[in-house]
C-alpha cells in the first residue's frame, strides 16, 4: 500500500508522529549489503535479504520498473506489526469515506504508527454511523519520496509473499496516478503476483515455489469474483425504500448467506489452502470495500497479460495507455484491441 504524511487534512498531532516515525525507520536504515556480509546476521535473515535484492534487481532488470533507491537498505522494528491502516463506510452505502494526502489525492485508508490513536478514530467514525475496519500492514511505500527500506516485519512472510511484496510496493514507486487509489492498488496487486509468477518460474526455476505463486494468483482472483458479486445486492438495497431498522436486517441476511456460500462454494475451489471461512459479524461494508481496493478487475489485468503472453509488455502498455487518465479507461481501451476480448468478470 502507499501511505505519504498529508498536511491540512490531518491534525498536528497525526502529522508529527507520522513523520516522527518515518524520521525514526530512516535513521535506522543499514545497506543490505553490509547486513548480507555481517557474520553476525543470522542465516534465515541474510536468505531473505538477499531475496529481497534478486527481487529488486528483477523488478528493475526485467520488468522494467523504478526502484530508484528503495529496498536497499533493512531496518528492524522493535514491533511485529508496522502500522495499522484505518478504512470507513457509511452503514447503508458501498462508498469510502476518503482523506487527502498531498501528491496522491483523496485515498480510501488512513495509516498510523500510533495504535491506539488507530482504534480511537476508529471508534469515533462508529460513533459517527461509519462501518469501520482496522488492519495490520507489513510495508508501505512513499512513492519514491523517500528510499524505502525492507523492514523487518515484511519479512516475516515466506518466501513468495516477498517478492510478491518487493514487486508491488516498486509498482506503486513506478506509477501512481494520482486519486486512483483502487486501480493503484489492483494494478500493484496484479503486478506483484504475476511477478512472483515470472520470477520463481522463469529466473529462479523452483518448481515449488513456482507452483506456489501460481495458486496463490488464482485464489487471488477466486476471492476478487466473490467480493464483485456482493456488490450488487447490497447496493439495491441501500437504494432502497426499507427502514434503517429493515435495511439493517437485510443486510445482515445478505452477509450471514455470502458467508454461508463461501464456505459451500468458494472455499472448495482454493488451491494454496491459505484461506479459512468468513465471519459474517465482522463483515461489513468498510471490510469489503478494503477487499475491492485490491482485487477489481484482477481477471481483465490477467487478460491483458494473456493476450499480450509478456508481464513486462503488460505492464509497460497499462503505463503508457493510462498517462495522466483513468486507468480502468485504459484497460478497456487494451483489452479492446484488435484481437482483444472484452472481460468483464469481477469489473469494478
Amino acid at each position: 500500500m502507499a501511505v505519504v504524511t498529508c498536511v491540512s487534512a490531518c491534525s498536528p498531532g497525526y502529522v508529527l508522529r507520522a513523520g516522527w516515525e518515518e524520521a525514526k525507520i530512516l535513521a535506522a536504515r543499514q545497506p543490505i549489503h553490509e547486513v548480507v556480509h555481517d557474520t553476525a546476521t543470522p542465516p534465515e535473515l541474510r536468505d531473505k535479504l538477499r531475496l529481497v535484492q534478486d527481487a529488486r534487481e528483477y523488478a528493475e532488470r526485467v520488468l522494467e520498473l523504478e526502484p530508484e533507491e528503495s529496498f536497499t537498505s533493512f531496518v528492524k522494528l522493535d514491533r511485529d506489526t508496522l502500522l495499522m491502516v484505518v478504512n470507513a463506510a457509511p452503514e447503508f452505502g458501498l462508498r469510502w469515506k476518503t482523506w487527502w494526502f498531498p501528491i496522491v489525492g483523496n485515498v480510501p485508508y488512513k495509516g498510523y504508527f500510533d495504535f491506539e490513536r488507530a482504534h480511537r478514530d476508529a471508534a469515533e467514525l462508529e460513533a459517527q454511523g461509519y462501518d469501520v475496519w482496522v488492519r495490520p500492514s507489513a510495508a508501505f511505500s512513499t512513492l519514491g519520496w523517500f528510499p524505502d527500506p525492507v523492514l523487518s516485519t515484511a519479512l516475516r512472510a515466506d518466501s513468495v509473499g516477498i517478492v510478491e511484496t518487493v514487486i508491488h510496493e516498486i509498482t506503486h514507486s513506478t506509477f501512481f496516478p494520482r486519486g486512483q487509489a483502487r486501480f493503484n492498488e489492483s494494478f500493484a496487486n496484479f503486478v506483484g503476483h504475476r511477478g512472483a509468477i515470472s520470477f520463481f518460474c522463469d529466473a529462479v526455476a523452483d518448481e515449488s515455489l513456482c507452483r506456489v505463486a501460481e495458486n496463490r494468483w488464482y485464489d487471488i482472483r477466486v476471492f476478487g469474483r466473490f467480493f464483485h458479486s456482493l456488490l450488487d445486492p447490497l447496493e439495491e438495497l441501500y437504494a432502497s425504500s426499507l427502514t434503517p431498522e429493515e435495511m439493517r436486517a437485510e443486510k445482515e441476511r445478505i452477509l450471514r448467506e455470502a458467508a454461508d456460500r463461501f464456505d459451500r462454494e468458494v472455499q472448495p475451489q482454493f488451491r494454496s489452502g491459505r484461506y479459512g471461512g468468513l465471519d459474517p459479524e465482522r463483515v461489513n461494508n468498510a471490510w469489503l470495500l478494503s477487499r475491492v481496493l485490491y482485487y477489481t478487475r484482477l481477471d481483465d489485468l490477467e487478460a491483458l497479460y494473456q493476450m499480450n503472453g509478456d508481464l513486462t509488455a503488460t505492464v509497460a502498455a497499462v503505463i503508457h495507455e493510462t498517462g495522466s487518465g483513468d486507468g480502468w479507461d485504459a484497460l478497456d481501451r487494451l483489452l479492446a484491441q484488435p484481437g482483444g476480448r472484452a472481460v468483464t468478470a469481477a469489473a469494478g
